[in-house]
């Protein structure tokens, strides 16, 4: 049994799923093993809402796998995104799971490979 913030969680895969878990988080870190801007990200991701990219951000931050770094230096004002070392640590599993994801679309006759 895992406790984080008073929330148990039976196992380890749901801790996990705590942190990666749900439609977007995943694709947002796999984008992020290279660092990006927030339009960077706008543009990549352009089936994800403004307000669901914000607020998947703003999640991943608070749970310590991404950093955020705002450049004030000059207008207009610059914000990057990167994972954090903790998750780095992801690196492997996002990886992980892409290519399981490319192996099962080539295995199925129902899924339509559209290029990015």
């Amino acid at each position: 049994m895992y406790s984080i913030d008073n929330k148990q969680f039976p196992c380890s895969t749901s801790l996990t799923m705590k942190y990666i878990g749900g439609k977007w988080k995943a694709v947002i870190l796999i984008h992020l093993i290279k660092k990006k801007r927030y339009s960077e990200l706008r543009k990549e991701l352009p089936m994800v809402t403004e307000r669901t990219l914000s607020l998947q951000l703003k999640e991943l931050e608070s749970d310590g796998l991404i950093t955020r770094t705002v450049h004030t230096n000059k207008p207009p004002l610059k914000v990057d995104y990167a994972l954090s070392e903790f998750g780095q640590t992801l690196i492997p599993l996002l990886k992980g799971i892409a290519e399981w994801g490319k192996e099962a679309a080539a295995k199925s006759d129902q899924v339509t490979i559209v290029p990015c």
